[in-house]
């Protein structure tokens, strides 16, 4: 078993490999430049890596980069045992990461928000306080007003 730096080093280091040889080195038209690596990760005997990957553009472009990966996963993982000069080098296994659709969620749900609020902006526009606008007493108003607490503790109406 490796420690976790040395399995967050390696998996660094098949980030920055991946990402560099899908950019330049791998001639595939499905990959191109709109794959994306956002994360990899290793397991803690050094012997697979997961690498998720975003496509920027539509299903048919996603499953395209999906095969792509799969034809090419040998020269990348050729790349990485010669980048990471270690005895086994890990098997990858690619994983489209579901960053995308969950920011798009967010994206609607903050949508939905800023629109009640401004609903509330346009009811709340000519309304007017229940009470008076400051709804505090001062230093100095009338008895009349009504009871003041001398600051004593004690109760005058008592």
């Amino acid at each position: 078993m490796a420690d976790n730096a040395r399995a967050q080093r390696l998996a660094d280091l098949i980030r920055e490999v991946v990402a560099e040889k899908l950019h330049r080195g791998i001639k595939d038209p499905r990959l191109g430049t709109h794959v994306t690596v956002t994360d990899t990760r290793v397991t803690g005997d050094l012997r697979e890596a997961t690498v998720f990957y975003t496509v920027y553009g539509d299903d048919e472009d996603r499953k395209a980069a999906a095969a792509g990966l799969e034809s090419a996963k040998g020269v990348l993982r050729t790349a990485v045992g010669r980048a990471a000069g270690i005895k086994h080098t890990p098997s990858l296994a690619f994983v489209a990461d579901a960053l995308p659709e969950n920011a798009k969620t967010i994206d609607d749900a903050l949508a939905r928000a800023r629109a009640a609020d401004e609903e509330v902006r346009k009811a709340s526009s000519g309304a007017s306080y229940a009470g008076e606008a400051d709804p505090y007493r001062k230093p100095g108003e009338s008895e009349a007003d009504g009871p003041q607490d001398s600051g004593d503790g004690e109760d005058e109406s008592a």
